[in-house]
């Protein structure tokens, strides 16, 4: 992969900071987009500007996008994949949303991955490209706090269905991770104990994810020498949270043989 460009949005911190790290691993060159200020700057400083190439964008900016994705075509090397894990959340109860924050988590949740998804697809035509772009369990079930916040998520799901079904004739491909309560800075600056809590009691492997098993995830997504037959499906890393039914609390916490899961990890 050394020819070819990852573009990771959000790439500075967090979920897209651990792609960025595993895909480096495999010999990619990383081109990142992420908010101007510090994490940026520590990332520009950390990596090799020859390998990974950092750009300070607002990925709601459609034409700061169009204008970075064609740079990133004639001055450092062509996409090959593009993974958008810039987003923002609130936990916020419905009553007490106010539409100007509703709006501005729509805009970049989901308006910036589908500029960046679209130029991707542009500039990866007919190069057997791959984007993926990450959603949340929170736009799959109805989790208490997150009316913007799952919306966003769950429109992001349906948009890589509809751009799946149409980039599959360019030879793109487009896929969506779905991260339940992962170890990022956004979750430990949101999660209050009750919070962790409640997760605990709905994650039937009893604990939160890391950033690196969502790269891990992700990366697979990105390989078509591994998934290069799968698109427009969305791929749940959260630790059971999505399938799981009626359980009992003793049941799940130590079964029948004494083992209790939690001490597994």
């Amino acid at each position: 992969m050394q020819d070819h460009v990852l573009l990771v949005t959000g790439g500075a911190s967090g979920i897209g900071l651990a792609v960025v790290e595993a895909a480096l691993a495999e010999g990619w060159r990383i081109a990142i987009m992420d908010l101007p200020g510090p994490g940026l700057e520590a990332a520009r400083n950390r990596f090799d500007a020859a390998a990974v190439r950092c750009t300070g964008i607002d990925v709601s900016d459609e034409s700061a996008v169009v204008a970075e994705i064609a740079a990133i075509e004639g001055e450092f090397g062509p996409l090959r994949g593009a993974v958008n894990s810039a987003g923002i959340g609130r936990d916020t109860a419905v009553l007490a949303t106010t539409a100007e924050q509703f709006r501005r988590i729509l805009d970049i949740n989901v308006v910036g991955s589908f500029v960046v998804a679209r130029e991707a697809a542009r500039a990866m035509r007919g190069r057997d490209g791959a984007i993926v772009n990450i959603s949340s369990v929170s736009g799959m079930k109805g989790n208490e706090g997150r009316a913007a916040y799952g919306a966003s998520k769950a429109a992001v799901i349906t948009m890589s269905q509809v751009m799946a079904v149409e980039f599959a004739t360019l030879g793109v491909r487009v896929n969506v991770v779905a991260p339940g309560p992962i170890e990022t800075p956004m979750v430990r600056e949101t999660h209050t104990a009750e919070a962790r809590e409640g997760w605990m009691q709905v994650v039937p492997m009893r604990r939160y994810g890391t950033p690196e098993e969502i790269a891990s995830a992700t990366l697979f997504l990105v390989d078509s020498s591994k998934s290069g037959f799968i698109t427009g499906q969305t791929l749940s890393v959260d630790g059971g949270f999505t399938v799981a039914g009626l359980a009992s609390g003793t049941s799940l916490a130590v079964n029948s043989e004494g083992f209790d899961p939690t001490r597994a990890h």
